[in-house]
């Protein structure tokens, strides 16, 4: 499983969503076009991002199924926690959990 931190998201939900799509997007397609499933970590968010957080992640599963494609939000040590529990976890994908 290949981990994907984005980074430099505005705080504002529309805006955030916007730089992922033009910035981040392309980069994770082609990582789950090489054949390798993806853990997408972002920094922790308001309730406003939730939506096109969801969204993003639920889409790409079942655009590259069955490769898995998971986003984590959080930092530090509930990020690898969440990436061993999620390699171990073969039908897990499409989630948006926040650590």
């Amino acid at each position: 499983m290949k981990r994907i931190e984005v980074d430099g998201l505005p705080d504002e939900a529309l805006a955030a969503a916007g730089v992922f799509h033009q910035h981040w997007l392309a980069h994770v397609e082609d990582t789950l076009e090489q054949g390798q499933d993806v853990m997408i970590v972002v920094a922790r968010a308001d309730h406003t991002h939730r939506e096109w957080r969801l969204s993003i992640v639920a889409g790409l599963a079942r655009k590259h199924s069955p490769l898995r494609v998971n986003m984590v939000a959080g930092e530090g040590a509930g990020i690898e926690a969440s990436e061993a529990y999620l390699a171990g976890a073969p039908g897990i994908t499409g989630q948006y959990l926040e650590i």
